[in-house]
């Protein structure tokens, strides 16, 4: 498993649009992407449960990336989160 931790930059934090991107990237990929705030985590393919974790400007997610394409799987999300949020 690989992981790296992100602090959110996006002014509104991870809302409508930037999640339904997320889930488009993170749909590119045969890894399971979770994403995890505090205590809670969401699967990156499901929008509800990502908005559900409500993600302010200045919060620090940790992205969680395991399965058979995991190396490219998170440097492909690191480099969206770093170009969307």
């Amino acid at each position: 498993m690989q992981k790296f931790d992100y602090v959110i930059k996006d002014e509104v934090g991870i809302h409508a649009r930037p999640a339904g991107l997320l889930v488009k990237e993170a749909k590119k990929y045969q890894s399971e992407i979770r994403i995890v705030k505090d205590s809670k985590s969401a699967a990156a393919t499901k929008l509800m449960a990502i908005m559900g974790l409500g993600v302010k400007c200045g919060d620090t997610v940790t992205v969680e990336v395991e399965g058979a394409d995991e190396d490219a799987a998170c440097e492909g999300i690191k480099a969206f989160f770093e170009s969307n949020l």
